[in-house]
């Protein structure tokens, strides 16, 4: 089979991490007989250096005409200070708003290998952590239409908190369809008590949830459910909620594994066609950019979501997973998750191991 992928390294360390990534999927063509089209894409703050701004038209359309955009690293420091729209971030709301990636997957887990990173107790970690995030990524204040101004009393500003039945109606299918994959559990996160577009958020989850009788829906306030999933983080299985919500609560729980570099993510249309890219899309470890010193694991996981999601490889991607595993238990470690008795390797050596343990038994 054959495959067009829009290729975004990005900025920071974006480039050092496809790098290696593209190493594990061409490996997989090869065992597979797949045939994977990569185009270069010019997007981020790099688009904002070359061109003046996040995204060209021809880039863009690039990543319109392909089947799958796989993303490294996007911003930095270097461009804080432009003016919000022109700034490396805005090419995300871009391509997720013309393309129709509207819902964002974040899994995750806690693999035994991370548990020394994790500033959890002891007795929560012997439970676990395995986590779906769902989060809606075209609704509510991120996107929004902004304003900013002088008023009464000064400066002044607002993010419009937007929200219709599609956006929720279609991230509440999402969350109920993953729990049907896993273990039947989705809860779903709003401020009911205070924001009326949690109002209808809560309203139309309970309407979806009467499709699926066979996944348990509860429901929770943010503010009291970022509280608890540290505490009792084992109990969950699918966490679904709104945009910035989701965005906060997946970084929480990303942080309880200690080492946010392996752990990928997706964004998505209803179709399974999206973006993939490592968890933490904005790294902001600048000191190691350049050094053969990041973690590719997060992006190479993230491409074994794209085989699964957008090309329906699973055999493929499972492979992807195993390779990964493999690498780990056989004591290779970058130095975010380096420590004695294991083996430090650098960025190009882990992605040469993981493309060296895939083979298709």
């Amino acid at each position: 089979m054959e495959y067009k992928i829009s290729v975004i390294s990005g900025d920071g360390i974006g480039p050092e991490i496809m790098k290696e990534t593209l190493k594990v999927l061409k490996k997989i063509g090869q065992i597979y007989n797949h045939e994977f089209q990569f185009i270069e894409c010019c997007a981020g703050g790099a688009s904002i250096d070359k061109y003046g701004e996040p995204i060209t038209e021809e880039n863009f359309n690039i990543c319109k005409n392909s089947d799958a955009i796989i993303l490294g690293n996007i911003g930095g420091a270097k461009w804080k200070d432009y003016p919000m729209e022109k700034r490396p971030e805005r090419v995300l709301f871009k391509l997720r708003g013309e393309l129709g990636f509207s819902v964002n997957i974040r899994p995750v887990f806690l693999k035994e290998y991370l548990k020394k990173f994790s500033p959890l107790k002891d007795e929560i970690l012997k439970k676990g952590i395995d986590i779906t995030v769902i989060r809606d990524v075209t609704g509510g204040g991120l996107p929004s239409e902004k304003y900013s101004g002088e008023g009464t009393f000064g400066r002044e500003a607002f993010d419009k908190e937007y929200y219709n039945e599609k956006i929720v109606s279609d991230t509440a299918k999402w969350a109920f369809e993953t729990a049907r994959k896993r273990n039947n559990k989705v809860l779903s996160l709003d401020k009911a008590n205070g924001l009326i577009s949690s109002v209808l958020w809560r309203t139309v989850m309970k309407e979806v949830a009467t499709k699926y009788p066979d996944v348990k829906l509860e429901h929770m306030f943010i503010d009291g459910g970022a509280m608890d999933v540290v505490k009792n983080a084992s109990k969950y299985d699918v966490i679904v909620a709104p945009n910035i919500f989701g965005d906060i609560i997946s970084d929480e729980l990303s942080g309880l594994v200690g080492s946010v570099e392996v752990l990928p993510a997706a964004t998505l249309d209803m179709n399974g066609k999206g973006m993939f890219e490592p968890n933490q899309l904005h790294n902001t470890n600048y000191e190691i950019i350049g050094k053969n010193i990041a973690n590719p694991i997060g992006l190479i996981l993230s491409a074994a979501l794209m085989l699964k999601y957008s090309f329906n490889l699973e055999q493929e991607a499972t492979a992807i997973e195993k390779a990964v595993a493999k690498a780990i238990s056989d004591g290779y470690a970058t130095e975010d998750i380096y420590y004695e008795g294991k083996k430090l390797v650098g960025t190009s050596e882990m992605g040469s191991i993981i493309a060296d343990y895939i083979n298709c038994k």
